[in-house]
């Protein structure tokens, strides 16, 4: 059996992508670099793939290389959270929340103003990773937005949240959409979704004539509307709680549904379960 991977030799990973080098990453963590070599090397061996490309200018991940820092950012965010879960439960009810980056400023501050009697521990992480984490016993709650687009965890079952819709957000100052087969004409819109379908409504806007510019999370999507008076295309749960005077959505050109699922154990939270239908009025869910 190959043995398991050192916390050092992920910090080494992590350090390596951050600084491009691996002298630099030793001087961080304070070791030589002759030791760092060898941990490398070491480390390389062990998964059997070579996990930088290092040369005079440096050392760039592979793919390999950049799946670990990305599965070491995971762990070693998980390690830092021990401690400070065990002295939580110490002190009284609490659940372990976890959800997308781009729902969390949506969700979280609705849960912490609805469950007041519950401490509740926000993660932030990939879905993939979040239902890991239910899997196996550390998170009680994922919310997301793939639960049907991927093969669950064994020991883990998806209940539907509601369903949610692309809409179009008009900040003052951006023309309505057109009419006829190309209402987005040459118009930049920004978009942004939380499922798989990036690459699909990318598509859909080329195809109605609008200038796709994709945002990294929905807040940014809607701030880089809000700053350019231009179109955004989001999900309706994005602005459930914050559109501004002279702002409104729209219907989108095209219909687009998605699907907000919380992922639990067979035997979920009882007062996250009934908050669920509270939760879905909230954010203004089907």
């Amino acid at each position: 059996m190959a043995s398991l991977p050192a916390v050092e030799d992920l910090r080494l990973v992590q350090a390596i992508i951050r600084t491009g080098a691996v002298g630099t990453a030793a001087r961080e963590l304070r070791i030589s670099q002759p030791s760092a070599s060898q941990r490398l090397s070491r480390l390389e061996r062990m998964c059997g793939v070579k996990l930088f490309e290092r040369d005079t200018r440096g050392a760039r991940p592979t793919p390999a290389g950049a799946e670990l820092g990305r599965r070491a950012d995971h762990i070693l965010g998980h390690l830092e959270e021990v401690y400070a879960a065990t002295r939580t439960a110490a002190a009284g009810e609490r659940l372990v929340i976890g959800t997308f980056a781009s729902l969390a400023p949506i969700l979280f501050p609705v849960l912490d103003a609805d469950l007041p009697d519950l401490e509740i521990q926000q993660q932030v992480d990939h879905g993939q990773f979040l239902v890991e984490r239910v899997a196996e016993g550390t998170m009680d709650a994922a919310f997301i937005a793939i639960a049907e687009q991927m093969t669950l965890p064994r020991g883990t079952v998806a209940r539907r949240v509601g369903h949610d819709e692309l809409v179009l957000f008009v900040p003052p100052g951006a023309r309505p959409p057109g009419r006829g087969k190309q209402p987005l004409k040459d118009r930049p819109v920004a978009f942004s979704t939380y499922d798989r379908g990036i690459e699909e409504i990318h598509a859909r806007l080329i195809a109605l004539g609008a200038i796709p510019r994709r945002g990294v999370t929905l807040s940014t999507t809607v701030a880089m509307a809000r700053r350019r008076a231009h179109l955004a295309l989001v999900p309706r749960s994005a602005l459930a709680t914050e559109l501004r005077p002279g702002e409104h959505l729209t219907p989108a050109p095209f219909r687009y549904r998605l699907t907000l699922s919380v992922v639990t154990t067979p035997t979920p939270p009882r007062p996250l379960l009934r908050h669920l239908p509270q939760l879905r009025t909230t954010l203004n869910l089907s």
